[in-house]
């Protein structure tokens, strides 16, 4: 509730749907400051599974390096016909065949455990964008140590928020992050343990969420990590984390990819994969309120939700 004060950890699980009203359940974490809003929607980039096998299975493994940090600009190689080639990575990657697109790649130590309370990563930026203006603030839990050092992570949700092809490219939005006082949203990297407490227990992959009225959390394996269906790219990994999880806060659903060979929405569950029907087999039991079609579609890996700067955000 806004104005609360809480102490301590306490467990939560999320719902499947991204927008759907929490059922059970008690708050998550510790509160460190009062928040603006006061809202029912618990959101999930993940989802709950009632002992779902995985289905679907790929030829690739990218083993990523997680330390390094690719440019801005790139969405993920394609092919000549500009079509995702999942069998090809960033240069001097390895992939292992027989492993879901899901799965966590193999690489670096990941942060596994943390004390279930939150630091303010210190910082603070000009309002980006125009429209009805909202702050938040960038947490670590304590007990999660970057190599690159906190300020990697707040420095890149900054920069990722402030960008005119994200969230603020409506033209309808405003962010500012501060570190101190009232906020409206606070973006939490959480340790593995931790993101699959909040996230939801039975989820069978790494996966991040939001769980309103107010968290979004970034689960810190992926962080370090990535996905399969970015290839590598952990730049733009990150800035879709950040992204897709954000936009659950604005109440954005999951979406399927519009076109094949098409940039994916960033409301597409990438983190899985950006493949339809991959994701229909996925969602099969517990569809979120939409049908992901098994039309083949196959999408290229997307960060931003305007990312051309002349299209609805999704």
């Amino acid at each position: 509730m806004p104005g609360e004060r809480r102490t301590g950890a306490e467990p939560l699980a999320a719902s499947w749907d991204p927008l759907a009203d929490r059922e059970g359940g008690t708050a998550t974490a510790t509160r460190i400051r009062p928040v603006k809003r006061s809202r029912k929607l618990a959101g999930a980039h993940g989802w709950r599974l009632y002992a779902l096998p995985i289905l679907l299975v790929l030829t690739v493994l990218a083993v990523l390096d997680a330390t390094k940090d690719a440019p801005a600009g790139g969405f993920g190689p394609t092919t000549p016909g500009g079509k995702p080639t999942l069998a090809d990575g960033a240069p001097g990657a390895k992939y292992a065949a027989g492993l879901s697109s899901a799965e966590l790649p193999k690489g670096v130590p990941i942060p596994a455990e943390g004390s279930g309370t939150y630091r303010v990563v210190p910082g603070k930026s000009d309002l980006a964008g125009k429209g009805k203006q909202y702050t938040y603030t960038v947490e670590i839990e304590d007990g999660v140590k970057l190599t690159e050092g906190d300020d990697s992570f707040g420095n890149l949700v900054q920069e990722t928020l402030s960008d005119t092809r994200s969230w603020i490219g409506s033209g309808t939005i405003a962010l500012k992050r501060v570190d101190s006082g009232e906020v409206d949203f606070r973006v939490t990297l959480l340790s593995e343990k931790s993101a699959k407490q909040v996230c939801g227990q039975d989820i069978p992959y790494d996966t991040s969420c939001f769980v309103g009225p107010d968290r979004v959390y970034i689960n810190g394996a992926r962080w370090v990590r990535g996905a399969i269906s970015f290839h590598g790219d952990m730049g733009n990994y990150r800035r879709y984390a950040i992204n897709h999880e954000v936009g659950h806060f604005f109440e954005k659903p999951h979406v399927p990819c519009t076109a094949n060979g098409a940039l994916a929405p960033v409301m597409m569950q990438q983190t899985f994969s950006v493949s339809n029907n991959d994701l229909a087999q996925i969602t099969e039991r517990n569809p979120q309120q939409i049908l992901i079609p098994k039309d083949g579609a196959v999408c290229r890996p997307n960060p931003f939700p305007y990312p051309v700067g002349d299209q609805a955000g999704q």
